[in-house]
């Protein structure tokens, strides 16, 4: 393999690891995210799936499943129509699918902030609810 073509793998190695750490990685502190929505500036989305809810969500969080973003929109249609302005604030089990569901919406022209994960929001010492 030329220099070339391993400096272009390698580039392009490190260009994918650089995106998938951006996805994951949380952006914004769960206390910064509450005081977001007590000022109604943003909303917090709990993108798990239904099963998912039981074992609790954040109290302030509206609950709109990845796969319905990710599908048909039954849900994230009416919901993102009538919060057109508001920033997306969106959480899931471990942070990975509310990075690729913020993401998602980014390029879709919303502003957008992974949260991270449901524990991180908990552990902050924030409301929680059960659905």
């Amino acid at each position: 393999m030329s220099l070339w073509l391993q400096l272009a793998a390698g580039l392009a190695l490190a260009y994918a690891l650089w995106r998938m750490f951006r996805l994951l990685r949380p952006g914004i502190a769960p206390e910064a995210a509450a005081a977001e929505v007590a000022a109604g500036t943003a909303v917090i989305i709990d993108v798990r799936e239904p099963a998912e809810w039981a074992a609790g969500v954040a109290a302030p969080a509206v609950l709109l499943p990845l796969s319905d973003l990710r599908g048909a929109r039954r849900e994230w249609g009416p919901f993102l129509a009538a919060h057109r302005g508001r920033r997306l604030l969106l959480y899931c089990a471990a942070g990975g699918r509310s990075g690729v569901a913020a993401e998602l919406l980014r390029r879709e022209g919303w502003s957008t902030e992974n949260l991270g994960s449901y524990a991180r929001w908990g552990a902050a010492g924030l409301p929680v609810r059960r659905p």
